[in-house]
């Protein structure tokens, strides 16, 4: 099974392409699963009314038959007041020890993240959908995707540093322990919860992080939509996310004898030939994500019809761009005999010094760039170095370390 992750910059009309590359791929003869997290109507008015009964595509998602597709819409509410009403369940002592009053399932209210938890672990399913050739997923904007995408590897961080999986065996001291700290120790079930968690991140970051997992980014040619592509492809290229292809959107039919249309006509092809040669990849060589250009309607898409028209655009079927790259890996390169220090290699693209901090704090690094932070623990080498230095050129950031001479073998 393959997994398609479609996102772009607000307004860019993701829905849209997201919905017609699920119809392209039904087309051809694959059985295409359309997951939205869009709690509006508008995908309902893109692929048109429900042809059959709500089926279940996994366990736990039920999907609806249209447009010769199985879509499917996350329901983030039922999901948050289901795993709130189980958590208080289980921590049933503990709010009774403080006198707390649990909440009933009718008067919760989904809070804002809600959605980006329902969506992952509706992914996790729709990867375990039987008889499922390609599951189309309809992310939220770029901004917000980076951040869902990136949140199962946080979370997992934050359940090792807080309760870490090795302070169960302490479990029977815990009597003793609670008397001398005066208060009561966290109870067995917290600690299998967090494994539960724990147990579900993990699937859904392999589900992210997968071979056959790839990612095409929507957005009409413009300078808006450059600044904020150029921005989102700076915090994918910071988690580790390869972009498979960008859709250039709405594209307006060149030779218009119209003065207006004709100067809009070539502004998106300067922008969309920008896209095209741009190092998206930092090191990589130029062009190495392809651009798919995607007509223009002259009105808004509206039904299976208008669907069908766009899904006959070159490249639009998943894997027509070969746009599944792997995950890149942020190599360490070994300069001890000419420089005496080991370089951390980390593809940065259309990031800008300004933008950039870096901080070491034990055996992880802290890495900013732009509106977006993440912190990854060193490989082995470098955590018996010390951070000499970092330099920002051609994309790409070098940050220096050299070696602890106390930590580090000593050479015959």
């Amino acid at each position: 099974m393959r997994i398609l992750l479609i996102t772009g910059p607000g307004g860019a009309g993701r829905t849209t392409v997201a919905a017609a590359t699920a119809v392209a791929a039904a087309r051809t003869g694959q059985r295409v699963l359309l997951l939205s997290a869009d709690p509006g109507d508008h995908l309902a008015a893109l692929v048109g009314e429900r042809t059959g009964e709500p089926v279940e595509a996994a366990p736990g998602l039920a999907a609806v038959p249209a447009a010769g597709v199985l879509v499917a819409r996350v329901d983030s509410g039922g999901e948050f007041r289901e795993e709130l009403v189980a958590l208080q369940e289980r921590g049933s002592a503990l709010l009774g020890m403080v006198g707390a009053r649990p909440l009933g399932a009718e008067e919760l209210t989904e809070l804002p993240g809600a959605e980006q938890f329902a969506l992952l672990r509706a992914l996790r399913r729709a990867a375990a959908a039987p008889g499922t050739d390609l599951v189309v997923v309809d992310l939220p904007p770029l901004h917000q995707a980076v951040a869902t995408l990136a949140l199962p590897a946080q979370l997992r961080r934050y359940l090792a540093r807080l309760l870490p999986a090795e302070r169960q065996a302490a479990r029977a001291l815990r009597p003793v322990l609670a008397q001398l700290a005066g208060v009561p120790m966290p109870a067995q079930w917290l600690y299998e919860a967090a494994a539960r968690w724990d147990e579900e991140l993990s699937a859904v970051q392999a589900v992210v992080e997968a071979a056959d997992t790839s990612l095409r980014i929507v957005a009409e040619p413009g300078p808006g939509a450059d600044a904020a592509l150029r921005t989102g492809l700076l915090g994918l290229a910071l988690e580790q996310l390869p972009v498979g292809a960008i859709v250039a959107n709405r594209m307006v039919p060149q030779g218009s004898p119209d003065p207006w249309l004709a100067g809009l006509a070539a502004q998106q092809e300067k922008y969309a030939t920008q896209w095209a040669g741009a190092e998206w990849g930092g090191a990589e060589s130029a062009g190495d994500v392809p651009v798919l250009p995607l007509g223009h309607l002259g009105r808004d898409p509206a039904g299976p019809e208008d669907l069908i028209g766009l899904a006959g655009a070159e490249g639009l079927v998943p894997g027509a761009a070969g746009d599944s790259r792997p995950r890149r890996a942020w190599v360490v390169e070994d300069r001890r005999a000419d420089d005496g220090v080991l370089v951390w290699v980390v593809p940065l693209p259309g990031a800008h010094k300004r933008d950039l901090d870096l901080v070491r704090r034990g055996d992880e690094l802290l890495l900013a760039a732009g509106p977006y932070r993440r912190i990854v623990p060193l490989p082995s080498a470098l955590r018996r170095c010390t951070v000499s230095g970092a330099a920002l050129a051609g994309g790409v950031l070098r940050i220096r370390f050299t070696p602890d001479p106390d930590l580090w073998p000593r050479r015959p």
